[in-house]
């Protein structure tokens, strides 16, 4: 039986507890003053109504930020862009239950038997991992950790860093088993770009943030791909091998509750699962390592340079931590 997935990330931070109906907290004059510096960072403003919410929900989330750094963690958690928003507000407004089919990341890889080097990061080696993007209000992420991961093959093939365009793929890739804003994943997408003969640049297909009728131009296409479009992984022992040898890797994990105000470290979880039907993001592994004895992965996301460690975050590696190897794949362009 094929394996199912919900959806990946409907704007990601996407899965939580029911919601619940929360007595009011008893606010402090210090809170409150964050909470109008917090607004004025990020540009908020509130009717009368919604700001005693927002209020509310800021400081449950400070308050959780405070306990979690103060206990023994091997992350820390801080205010992000998200702060006024609730983590079932955000599953209710922006999780889509609709399947999403992994049957195209079946693995095709034949791993070899190493050695391989003990810590890789592309970012080091060249100008090889394009720009952290932000992919806004819409579940487009499987659109960025697509592009992200072919932009890096490219460079590395070619020495050439182009800006692919993920509106074309949120427009144009239903076919192939994808939805828009409303989730896909990237063994889909470049299945897409190899049978589409090619995708357009950002300048020409600019990035939109929602579901518009695809726009795709065959003349204004870049074409650089070959018979098979993608290679695809189902453990990180070859996820490893791929990093390390070849290109970023494109990877799907379960975002929970904790990882949605992720600030540094090395992210770990014992609440996701890490069975391939509960995976809700895409991202893209950049490189790996250790630090204080905790293998790790170098993941950029598509939240903004302002998310996590400039738009990047670490997370677990050899764990399997939140399905991340249940749909790993990464592209083979022809320059």
């Amino acid at each position: 039986m094929r394996a199912v997935l919900p959806l990946l990330c409907a704007w990601a931070w996407l899965l939580g507890a029911p919601a619940r109906a929360a007595a009011a907290l008893s606010v402090n004059s210090l809170e409150k003053f964050h909470f109008k510096s917090w607004m004025v960072q990020h540009q908020k403003k509130y009717s009368s109504e919604e700001y005693h919410h927002r209020l509310q929900t800021f400081v449950s989330n400070w308050r959780k930020i405070d306990a979690h750094n103060n206990g023994n963690h091997t992350f820390k958690m801080a205010l992000n862009q998200f702060s006024d928003m609730s983590f079932a507000e955000i599953k209710q407004k922006y999780l889509w239950s609709e399947p999403q089919n992994c049957s195209a990341t079946k693995s095709n890889y034949l791993r070899g038997t190493g050695p391989y080097p003990t810590s890789m990061d592309w970012r080091k080696k060249g100008n090889f991992v394009s720009p952290v993007k932000n992919q806004g209000a819409c579940g487009s992420c499987w659109t960025f950790s697509t592009t992200g991961a072919l932009e890096s093959a490219v460079a590395i093939a070619s020495g050439k860093m182009l800006s692919l365009a993920e509106q074309q793929l949120v427009d144009c890739a239903q076919n192939f088993n994808n939805h828009g804003c409303q989730g896909g994943l990237p063994s889909q997408a470049f299945e897409y770009i190899l049978y589409n003969k090619g995708i357009m640049g950002e300048d020409t297909y600019p990035y939109l943030g929602k579901d518009s009728k695809c726009k795709f131009h065959p003349e204004k296409a870049i074409a650089f791909v070959k018979d098979v479009a993608n290679i695809t992984l189902n453990d990180e022992e070859a996820m490893v091998e791929a990093v390390a040898l070849y290109n970023p890797v494109s990877f799907a994990f379960e975002v929970t509750e904790d990882f949605m105000m992720y600030k540094s470290g090395v992210y770990s979880s014992t609440s996701c699962h890490k069975t391939p039907d509960k995976v809700n993001h895409a991202v893209l592994a950049v490189g790996y390592g250790e630090k204080n004895g905790i293998p790790y992965w170098i993941v950029k996301n598509s939240w903004g340079s302002h998310w996590g460690k400039d738009g990047y975050f670490l997370i677990e590696r050899g764990k399997n931590m939140c399905g991340l190897a249940a749909c790993a794949s990464y592209p083979i362009p022809q320059v």
